[in-house]
């Protein structure tokens, strides 16, 4: 399959359009008229996805996804455009190549018969629709089996034809959820606050990493977690929801903020939502001594050496999971000293955001030093936030053989490795 969507070793001015099959290919050619046949049937509106999987050839996509959709009818002007409504439906494939993401837009007949000549190359394909379903398997000799299921889809979905669909939420809006209610990002009617969408994407964004982590978590007994510098509970609360109110896990968590205030309310909330396992706490980070075992730690914006203590404590707890948003790193450029870097060094914004990364990517690797596979991740688009990045860590229990290599680094900054992780050894030299 090449990037602009042609199956590769096809002629190019006939890709996608079923060839004259010679004496040996007539019982394959049989075979896929019925599969056309059966295309002709399914690909509609009530389409939900065809899956084209399992390339004989090693070169191909990976996989392949088809839906429909609308496509708005061009005329030139833009105003009339916008206004004009969707016209024809089309079929869009998604072509997973690598790392890359190629799409094509096909009308009914073309689509049908693009198909039929992919599954020359392909072993494996899957329909689901409102009208049934469809799996086609190819052996290695070639033979097509065709399982057609009518009657309804086993999975039925609501079909969204619209070109540049919106991104579907773990917390939907037009769903009141009773926290980001009272907390001032949804109206009672579940709306979404212009002036908060921002910080709505931005606790789906968490939620999602949460999602990712699930299977690192204990499934037969409670789960502890603790949420360093929990602020306005955003996530704290979040967290709680989707765990325990959405997946129904046994969970309990607890929220430490110093602020006493802000503790009060956080509690407040809970105790009305009726939230038994979620309880917030006023206290230190460094000082916390509420837990003898974590499942895992959050720390979202607590400030330069208070991420440290916080993880820190999850390492002392031997945590399986580490999700932390680091801010304001100060520790490491009040000490970088290099004589060669200090034409650079002398500008400050610039050392100060050179000191933020430096100081984000040692303690990742300080982590995974301490046996766990660390990920820096984009948490969301700099244009909200330049305090963006998420260090996501799950135990593994391999330690990293990387103390040299990180006194190294070290010791070129001209820092103090103790002060880096606040006054913590974290590694072991």
């Amino acid at each position: 399959m090449d990037p602009d969507g042609k199956l590769r070793g096809a002629d190019p001015e006939r890709a996608g359009v079923p060839r004259e099959p010679d004496r040996k290919e007539s019982d394959m050619a049989e075979k896929e008229l019925s599969l056309q046949e059966h295309l002709d049937c399914f690909l509609n509106e009530q389409l939900i996805q065809i899956i084209i999987s399992n390339p004989k050839k090693k070169e191909e996509a990976s996989r392949i996804r088809m839906r429909p959709l609308y496509l708005r009818r061009h005329t030139g002007n833009r105003a009339e455009d916008s206004l004009s409504p969707p016209r024809e439906v089309f079929f869009q494939a998604e072509i997973f190549q690598g790392a890359q993401v190629f799409h094509r837009n096909m009308k009914k007949d073309e689509a049908s018969s693009w198909i039929v000549e992919a599954m020359r190359t392909y072993r494996q394909l899957e329909l689901e629709s409102e009208l049934g379903s469809m799996r086609v398997l190819v052996s290695k000799a070639g033979k097509q089996t065709v399982k057609v299921k009518h009657g309804g889809c086993v999975r039925p979905q609501k079909i969204t034809l619209v070109h540049n669909r919106q991104k579907r939420y773990i917390l939907e809006e037009g769903h009141p959820v009773p926290f980001l209610c009272d907390l001032g990002v949804m109206t009672a009617e579940g709306r979404v606050i212009n002036a908060r969408y921002d910080k709505f994407r931005q606790i789906n964004r968490f939620l999602e990493f949460i999602e990712d982590i699930l299977p690192e978590l204990p499934k037969s007994r409670e789960i502890r977690i603790i949420d360093f510098g929990c602020g306005k509970p955003y996530l704290t609360f979040a967290i709680y929801y989707y765990l325990h109110e959405l997946l129904g896990y046994d969970v309990r968590i607890t929220g430490l903020d110093r602020k006493q205030d802000v503790i009060d309310r956080c509690a407040g909330l809970a105790a009305r939502y009726g939230y038994e396992k979620l309880e917030f706490l006023q206290g230190d980070i460094a000082d916390f001594s509420g837990a003898d075992r974590v499942d895992m730690v959050v720390t979202l914006h607590a400030c330069d050496t208070a991420t440290d203590y916080a993880l820190a404590k999850a390492v002392e707890w031997n945590a399986a999971v580490i999700l932390s948003v680091p801010c304001c790193q100060h520790e490491l450029n009040r000490q970088m000293e290099n004589d060669l870097m200090r034409p650079v060094f002398r500008y400050g914004i610039i050392k100060e955001r050179m000191a933020a990364l430096y100081t984000d990517a040692l303690r990742a690797e300080i982590l995974e030093n301490h046996g766990y596979r660390t990920q820096i991740l984009e948490f969301i688009d700099m244009e909200h936030t330049p305090k963006n990045l998420l260090l996501r860590c799950v135990r593994q229990g391999r330690p990293k053989d990387n103390g040299a290599e990180i006194r190294a680094v070290v010791d070129l900054l001209g820092a103090d490795p103790v002060g880096q992780v606040a006054a913590v050894a974290l590694v072991h030299f």
